[in-house]
């Protein structure tokens, strides 16, 4: 594997002696120029940026770079002693503004572009914007490096296209890096990426979660921004390790049967000198009109979705992670943001389009063709939508009008499920809609039901804070609320700490609260947040049919009074069913009756009021018999006892036997055979 070290004295006297740039060398092929120009190069990391080639037996750099206002580009850095009059590359003559060159220098490490603009004679010293890996923040130079490894995860590879199926089971743990867990014997310092690699995949393996999402890796000057203020796009940042530290990371993953999810930030960029931002004297990624360019929530730049070049190199960066880095998925934040105009603008702050209405025509189709790239080059990955309003047919082909994005974060849910359980359980019965209505449209999209790192900063505290009543309560709440996440239809996802009722609101600065472990109540939560996930992978009934009404049916939802709701999940095999009652007051019901779709047995697989998850042992002793007596539009029902603030799962032992239509066939044919004799 290559590696480029900093400049040395003799690099130092090896450039002096040879200072020319060779401008006879391109990586650019006619059909490359020609996708180039159309907005239809989505490679563009393999051209554009630094990498190492040899050169009739000569080792060196290629340099190439999109700044088509520039009047000079120099490379500069260690290895020149940062001197711009010394190594300047040439603008292509084909009006691409792409400018390139080889450097007949192998030890070129650190480097910036120096541009001096056509305008006002600017200049300005910029990072890479293709750059595969940076310096260490708060230092700012890109770095040339290759991205030789040897993969090992073939058998990952080879079926994940039917682990990341949306008729599989999903269920996410989203983490920050820097914060999952800490070193506080050496300076509180966060995990590398390869530590980081072997603690995360046992962890998450034991608690049964599918995938991990890892909020933003690529390269941020501000690591309070947690990586939504990205510089390096395509460059996982330095602060835990090299990209092939990061690799390994993914790798392990694999090996250890775990998806891996990237949160992927194409919505705005930071303003930061060495960036994107004005850079080659004009407004080059984002627009000029401020009302346009600007973001005014996040004082940060929008990019300008109607630029060809910019497309390329947005589209370039989410196939790049997938190619690569063999990520499963891409989480794509702000969708709204970028979908509207008018988003967090008053009236007067925004440009309407063509049509004078509030929808960005050019991010529309920038959307459209990112997934439809996504799908084409890797149909064995997802991508999902944080997107938090109305916009319909996120999750449907753009052939149809939809946006084609595989997964869409059900915003709704999350907010109204939050709302209705911090209400004390007294006061629910008046707001029973709010559990209800997310059905309404639960199928309208291919939906993940999120509990993100959003919900638990700024104010907001952390989720065991949000539940009501004394601590018993507050813990049977949040189990509670766990149970119908993972009953209701759609994927799961869940950020780091909830699912072991962390007291404190998260904090970047901080590792999570592992030392609450030691009291049994947080065990309790962890123990049922890992029985939820392994019940959930073992059970076809709760995910094979999320996105379809076909696998789902209310039991009772009109029990408003007592706070009660039961339905059914149903998978591909409709003998397999699975029947969960909640009970969303603190008063336990006994002989309560639900109605069932047959006889026999009918197994309580889960209850959250259990012992073993710090609840008080209500229950059913493990099974309820079903009698003939119909109830609620059954043929069958079961008398249960529903313990306090707590969820029961039940399922039939006594699926109905269905004959096959070849088993029919052979026993006609050798009823015909007996008749001949």
């Amino acid at each position: 594997m290559v590696r480029h070290k900093s400049g040395t004295k003799e690099a130092h006297s090896k450039i002096k002696a040879n200072d020319s740039v060779s401008h006879s060398i391109s990586r650019f092929t006619e059909q490359d120029i020609y996708l180039f120009k159309q907005g239809n190069h989505f490679r563009l990391y393999d051209k554009l940026g630094s990498h190492p080639m040899n050169v009739k037996g000569e080792t060196g750099i290629y340099f190439a770079v999109w700044a088509p206002n520039a009047a000079e580009v120099s490379v500069i850095g260690d290895f020149n002693g940062w001197n711009s009059k010394s190594h300047k590359l040439i603008s292509r003559s084909d009006m691409t503004g792409i400018w390139e060159g080889f450097i007949p220098c192998a030890d070129i490490e650190i480097y910036k572009y120096n541009i001096i603009s056509k305008h006002d004679n600017y200049s300005v010293d910029k990072g890479d914007p293709y750059a595969f890996y940076w310096e260490n923040p708060p230092k700012t130079a890109s770095k040339v490096w290759d991205l030789e490894y040897e993969w090992k995860d073939k058998k990952w590879m080879s079926r994940r296209k039917k682990i990341n199926a949306l008729q599989s089971p999903i269920s996410i743990y989203e983490v920050h890096p820097g914060s999952w867990k800490r070193v506080p014997e050496e300076d509180n310092r966060h995990l590398t990426y390869r530590e980081l690699a072997h603690e995360l995949a046992a962890y998450v393996k034991k608690m049964g979660f599918t995938h991990v999402e890892l909020m933003p890796v690529t390269e941020h000057p501000f690591y309070g921004s947690w990586g939504y203020q990205t510089t390096g796009y395509f460059a996982p940042t330095s602060r835990y390790g090299t990209p092939q530290d990061f690799m390994y990371l993914v790798d392990h993953m694999h090996q250890h049967g775990i998806g891996v999810i990237l949160d992927w930030v194409p919505s705005h960029f930071p303003s930061d000198e060495h960036g994107l931002a004005y850079f080659d004297g004009t407004y080059l990624y984002e627009h000029e009109d401020p009302q346009k360019g600007f973001h005014p929530e996040w004082k940060s730049s929008v990019f300008n979705y109607g630029r060809n070049e910019v497309r390329n190199f947005l589209i370039s960066s989410a196939l790049f992670w997938l190619d690569k880095y063999h990520i499963d998925g891409i989480r794509v934040d702000a969708v709204a943001s970028i979908l509207y105009l008018n988003y967090a603008r008053k009236q007067g702050e925004w440009t309407p389009n063509k049509h004078g209405g509030n929808e960005d025509l050019d991010a529309i189709e920038f959307l459209k063709k990112l997934n439809e790239a996504v799908y084409t080059s890797f149909p064995d990955v997802q991508t999902f939508a944080e997107e938090s309003t109305e916009w319909p047919m996120v999750t449907r082909p753009p052939y149809l009008g939809g946006l084609g994005f595989g997964l869409k974060w059900n915003m709704g849910w999350m907010h109204d499920t939050l709302k209705y359980m911090s209400k004390d359980s007294v006061f629910r019965k008046y707001h029973h809609d709010q559990l209800t209505f997310s059905i309404w449209y639960a199928f309208s999209e291919n939906f993940t039901l999120p509990l993100s790192h959003d919900e638990v900063v700024h104010g907001k505290g952390s989720l065991i804070r949000k539940m009501p009543g004394d601590e018993w309560q507050s813990n049977a709440n949040l189990r509670l609320m766990f149970g119908y996440m993972y009953g209701h239809p759609g994927k799961k996802l869940l950020f780091m700490g909830c699912e072991f009722a962390q007291w404190k609101e998260w904090n970047h600065d901080e590792s999570l609260e592992w030392h609450v472990l030691e009291y049994p109540s947080h065990q309790g939560i962890q123990n049922w947040v890992k029985d939820l996930n392994h019940l959930y992978k073992k059970e076809p009934a709760l995910y094979e049919l999320d996105f379809s009404n076909d696998g789902f049916k209310w039991i009772d939802v009109h029990d408003w009074e007592q706070s009660i709701l039961s339905f059914m999940r149903t998978g591909k095999n409709k003998g397999e069913i699975i029947v969960i009652v909640f009970n969303f007051t603190s008063v336990p019901r006994q002989d309560y009756t639900v109605g069932v779709p047959r006889g026999g047995t009918w197994r309580e697989i889960l209850n959250s009021d259990s012992e073993i998850y710090g609840g008080s042992g209500c229950g059913n002793a493990g099974r309820v018999e079903a009698s003939d007596v119909p109830a609620q539009g059954k043929d069958h029902s079961i008398s249960i006892t529903l313990p306090p603030l707590g969820v029961l799962f039940f399922k039939s032992t006594q699926p109905p036997k269905i004959k096959t239509k070849s088993t029919t066939t052979v026993k006609k044919k050798t009823k015909k055979k007996r008749k001949s004799k």
